[in-house]
């Protein structure tokens, strides 16, 4: 079986899975381009509420191919510029996707298998699972946004020590720097991932889309531009569909109904 990217359903979410037997996972260019259409195709679904990404066989993501990335070094180097252009491309899709995206983390997220658990919205963890930007062993540098994404989350200190000092993070210490969300048996992730989104899908579509993006932009924008950003969406939230079926279904003490 050859590396690709699965996308099942499951009631009202859709699950990806990364998939390179005998390689951990590791990712190959293909896969970011099956991972934007499928992401494109959720935002369009209205019958999906929300996105898991994970990882075949009880392990997330080795990150990049050494052996497909040694190859590289004889190729011009437009090659392996594009193929990390790929990779962004995935990494900003999950970031634009208007449905929750959560990353279920088994065995471990390494290099840009990190950085694309970075970049989804809410991370799950089995209680052994590692996090690892040990680029720097291999005398590389973070790809995928994972340099971003961690200094965004964390003092300078930690994230220096994670990217040069490239040894693997426990599951448990990044849920008390409050990266990973939950940390759970190890084998259940998955589970814990679906049980997280049929959560996520009784909240209103229109308002979480809105709140990604406000999410999204916030670190770009000064206070008083995110006022106005915060402003525009509460007005718009106030005058759809849902906040009407809402505001109505708590005022009557009964559980929305949003379509």
């Amino acid at each position: 079986m050859s590396a690709d990217l699965q996308a099942t359903r499951h009631d009202t979410t859709l699950i990806l899975t990364i998939a390179n037997p005998g390689k951990r996972n590791a990712l190959h260019p293909d896969m970011s381009t099956a991972a934007i259409e499928a992401l494109a195709t959720a935002d369009r679904d209205p019958s999906i509420h929300a996105v898991i990404l994970t990882g075949a066989d009880n392990f997330f993501c080795a990150g990049g191919d050494l052996n497909r990335l040694i190859g590289n070094r004889a190729l011009p180097r437009s090659v392996q510029s594009d193929s990390i252009d790929s990779l962004n491309g995935w990494i900003e899709a999950l970031r634009d996707c208007t449905k929750p995206v959560i990353a279920a983390v088994e065995g471990s997220a390494a290099g840009a298998g990190f950085s694309l658990a970075l970049a989804c919205d809410m991370i799950i963890a089995g209680a052994s699972a590692k996090f690892i930007m040990a680029y720097v062993n291999v005398g590389l540098t973070p790809d995928g946004g994972g340099s971003w994404f961690l200094s965004q989350a964390l003092p300078r200190q930690l994230v220096t020590e994670i990217l040069i000092g490239g040894k693997p993070v426990s599951a448990e210490r990044l849920y008390q720097a409050g990266v990973v969300n939950r940390v759970v048996a190890d084998g259940s992730a998955l589970e814990a991932a679906l049980q997280l989104a049929d959560e996520l899908a009784t909240r209103s579509p229109n308002a979480v889309q809105r709140i990604k993006g406000l999410l999204r932009d916030v670190s770009g924008n000064a206070l008083s531009t995110h006022f106005d950003a915060e402003k525009h969406s509460f007005v718009e939230s106030l005058h759809h569909r849902d906040a009407q079926e809402g505001i109505t279904a708590f005022l009557e003490k009964r559980s929305p109904r949003y379509r």
